[in-house]
């Protein structure tokens, strides 16, 4: 199981967009595109945003899009 949740990461991708405005986020497969993305950055070399403790790059990516350290873009940007 994924913690946080799917539904708290949107949430938390999401929290920038006013009212009205189209979400950034409105599936898990964005969420699960942007964080498999982001983990294979991070085997590729890249520093990670947040303190990793042994963890596995996906766990690493999933860390940093819940403290908002990572962006998810929408799909015009």
């Amino acid at each position: 199981m994924l913690h946080p949740s799917y539904s708290d990461l949107m949430k938390v991708v999401n929290s920038g967009v006013e009212s009205g405005e189209e979400p950034v986020v409105s599936s898990r497969y964005s969420i699960v595109m942007a964080t498999s993305r982001r983990a294979r950055q991070i085997i590729g070399g890249d520093i990670p945003l947040v303190e990793e403790r042994d963890k596995k790059p996906l766990s690493v990516a999933v860390e940093e899009l819940n403290q908002g350290k990572i962006k998810i873009l929408g799909g015009d940007e």
